[in-house]
């Protein structure tokens, strides 16, 4: 905040209400070695003076660093006129459209938002948009649950171990088995899989392409699913569907992704919104708002919420879903992304990502020191293993100007020599050379 109005009485007082004792105490979830100990700030300045000092150390951040690090959260060219349009202030000022006569504009370009939406994964509807990638594939293993009346549920390897965290975390109190598929290799464990799937799986969670970037073919499994009338529960990159095939066209029943990619920054891990989409025949247990479009009385085209009923938030455990809060700016700005793109657009950039990505792998691999590890085709992002620690290759490289990848050392046991490199459209063949020449000089 630009001005702080408390004074010693009244955060005395707020604290006394919350039961703390101190800031310290209020703060203490925090833990200590990410807690600022100080700001060397002199008593008695003033505001300006103040906010000057503030300055200083806001200086000190560097943005200078070409990233390379994906893993879920990618640096994409994001266009202006989606800062200009998105914060105007009846966007980022709107609250939840239970009014819909007060609330025509925001309405109709989440109703648009869903739309692109359904266009873009071939599916026959979706909601209001979802907190992020994780809660969206955790609401969607409770769909799958709702809908086939079962309690089990398969997690293949190629998910995002974050999401996977969220998925344990948020399943944590429900009568629901996870079983989870070891992380091996990047291609998936068809045979297991198939074997795994009887009369009592509600459905199998996979990502296409998953974690490491890798693309596979999952028509055979969600065959057998389908026989089994368990359901298949596909997240992915939205960006790839500009090139591969949509959760539609393979008919995946439930689908879930992340939306940082359409039109966010990566803001430090948020904010970012969450896309659930599905079948019409399990829209009644599709959690979050949907928009529809009606007629007011005077037959003029009119925006209202639809399917959603005031009890999701008031019955706790009986709720259709215990997220009431959706992100509503963040999938705006992924319409306003998308509009300014249009089909061909979009394409472009996801054969971009493509493209650049193959020519990284290429020119890597032709290091003998390293190895690209993905065996089967990749979009966007790929594993090398290193001669040396993960850790120390990625340290060398900042020093270089470039966050070279994700550590995988960190999220998989007997990892350390890996990393996760991801590039986007934004990085230039000039950047792609020079970090290839600066791996070769850290090697």
């Amino acid at each position: 905040m630009p001005y702080t109005p408390h004074t010693p009485n009244d955060i005395s007082k707020m604290l006394n209400i919350i039961g703390a004792k101190s800031m310290d105490e209020l703060f203490s979830s925090i833990p200590d070695e990410l807690r600022a100990k100080s700001f060397n700030l002199e008593e008695g300045k003033s505001e300006f003076e103040v906010f000057e000092n503030f300055k200083q150390f806001s200086s000190k951040n560097d943005t200078s660093k070409v990233c390379f690090l994906g893993g879920g959260y990618y640096d994409h060219i994001i266009p202006s006129a989606v800062d200009a349009l998105s914060m105007r202030s009846e966007f980022y000022t709107a609250y939840t459209p239970y009014q819909a006569e007060a609330s025509q504009g925001t309405l109709q370009a989440l109703y648009e938002y869903q739309s692109m939406i359904c266009e873009l994964t071939q599916m026959d509807v979706t909601n209001a948009s979802m907190y992020d990638g994780g809660t969206a594939m955790a609401e969607a293993a409770l769909m799958s649950i709702r809908a086939t009346k079962r309690k089990k549920i398969i997690v293949d390897s190629g998910v995002n171990p974050i999401y996977i965290k969220i998925l344990k975390t948020y399943l944590a109190y429900h009568e629901i088995e996870l079983i989870f598929i070891d992380y091996d290799r990047d291609d998936v464990a068809y045979d297991k899989i198939i074997s795994l799937i009887d009369e009592e799986v509600a459905g199998y969670i996979f990502q296409n392409p998953n974690f490491f970037g890798s693309i596979n073919d999952f028509s055979k499994i969600i065959q057998k699913l389908h026989s089994t009338k368990a359901l298949a529960i596909m997240s992915s990159y939205p960006i790839a569907l500009g090139i591969l095939k949509s959760p539609g066209e393979l008919d995946v029943d439930i689908y879930c992704a992340d939306g940082q990619c359409l039109g966010n920054y990566l803001g430090f891990g948020g904010p970012s919104f969450g896309i659930l989409a599905t079948k019409e025949k399990f829209i009644r247990t599709l959690p979050g708002r949907i928009v529809g479009v009606t007629e007011d009385k005077n037959s003029k085209r009119a925006y209202v919420l639809t399917l959603q009923a005031r009890e999701q938030h008031i019955r706790r455990d009986k709720a259709t879903s215990n997220i009431c809060s959706n992100q509503n700016l963040m999938a705006l700005r992924a319409t306003i992304f998308f509009s300014l793109l249009g089909k061909s657009g979009f394409e472009n950039l996801s054969t971009q990502n493509y493209n650049k990505s193959e020519y990284l792998k290429a020119e890597l691999s032709k290091i003998y020191e390293i190895k690209v590890l993905n065996t089967r085709p990749t979009f966007n992002e790929f594993v090398v293993e290193l001669p040396i620690g993960a850790k120390d290759f990625l340290d060398e490289m900042e020093k270089f100007g470039f966050y070279a990848g994700l550590n995988l050392g960190n999220l998989y046991d007997g990892c350390e020599k890996r990393v996760l490199i991801a590039t986007t459209e934004k990085r230039t063949k000039k950047e792609l050379d020079l970090f290839v020449e600066k791996v070769k000089e850290v090697l």
